[in-house]
């Protein structure tokens, strides 16, 4: 198949795949999602991604479908029905199917959505430009929701503007991005922002951190300006689709290439876990 749509059981390619109307998606964005890539038939940090997912929507008290670990088996079964290995593998899960209403109903099963379409894994060494954009989200950034209208808006203006992502500010400190982690190099160390309300904690934010220290990188979680940004070492970009991606332009103007050996260090790292992981083809 060349790319794979799944709902409560059914499958086929997404151009075919139905869903009701009565979908609570489709009212109210009802739901959580998670996603990662995929590289020889191999989805990178599985475990991680489905615990993160289980979690959410249990924030929101959305009654899941199945366990983890068959949701696990359902993804691997899923990944080998495609034409090729590497991939983005997206699943979401809605609050369920009822008539129109803001109260939920108390025993409306749960709809369970898997996308896959083929996708390469990033080439790091790569340089991405950047923009920034007043936060002015809800704030529940920890719990990832399906209503991404911000987001979507800010990811729209970045493109617009001839760049790769947007990096979210509240009244100048940084949060994140618009469907990324931000992160910056100082004089030798690590800054991130602390995981609060105010992002969503990235499982590849969660890979920077563990490989730094790994390197003996002193790795600070505390919040950071957009001064503090536009003077750094060096500006990561880390997300599922992007692993570990640095910038050189901020708002047209030039950012970075300060530490460039610290760099290159850091991302090696990132992407031997990720080549490590994914190495061997599993059977389909």
């Amino acid at each position: 198949m060349k790319t794979l749509g799944y709902y409560n059981g059914r499958y086929d390619e997404i151009d075919n795949m139905t869903i009701p109307m009565n979908d609570r998606v489709c009212w109210f964005g009802d739901g959580v999602y998670d996603a990662g890539p995929c590289r020889n038939y191999h989805i990178f940090a599985l475990d991680e991604h489905v615990d993160r997912f289980f979690n959410n929507a249990g924030l929101l008290k959305i009654q899941m479908p199945c366990t983890k670990e068959e949701l696990k088996a359902l993804l691997n079964d899923l990944v080998r029905k495609m034409d090729t290995g590497d991939l983005f593998v997206y699943y979401q899960v809605t609050r369920g199917t009822a008539v129109r209403s803001h109260e939920f109903p108390a025993d409306c099963p749960a709809n369970l959505w898997v996308m896959l379409k083929p996708q390469k894994a990033p080439e790091l060494t790569a340089k991405i430009k950047l923009i920034t954009v007043e936060d002015t989200r809800f704030f529940h950034c920890n719990i990832k929701t399906l209503n991404l209208i911000p987001s979507v808006m800010a990811a729209q203006k970045a493109s617009e503007a001839g760049c790769q992502e947007a990096i979210f500010h509240r009244s100048g400190r940084v949060t994140e991005c618009a469907h990324s982690n931000c992160h910056i190099i100082k004089e030798g160390i690590l800054y991130t922002a602390p995981a609060d309300n105010l992002i969503l904690p990235g499982i590849a934010r969660a890979h920077l951190i563990s490989n730094c220290k790994k390197l003996g990188i002193p790795v600070s979680e505390t919040p950071y300006t957009l001064k503090e940004l536009m003077d750094a070492d060096e500006v990561l970009v880390t997300s599922s689709t992007k692993l570990c991606m640095s910038a050189d332009e901020i708002d047209g103007r030039p950012v970075g290439g300060k530490a460039p050996g610290l760099l290159k260090r850091i991302q090696d790292a990132v992407k031997s876990e990720f080549l490590e992981e994914t190495g061997t083809a599993l059977g389909r």
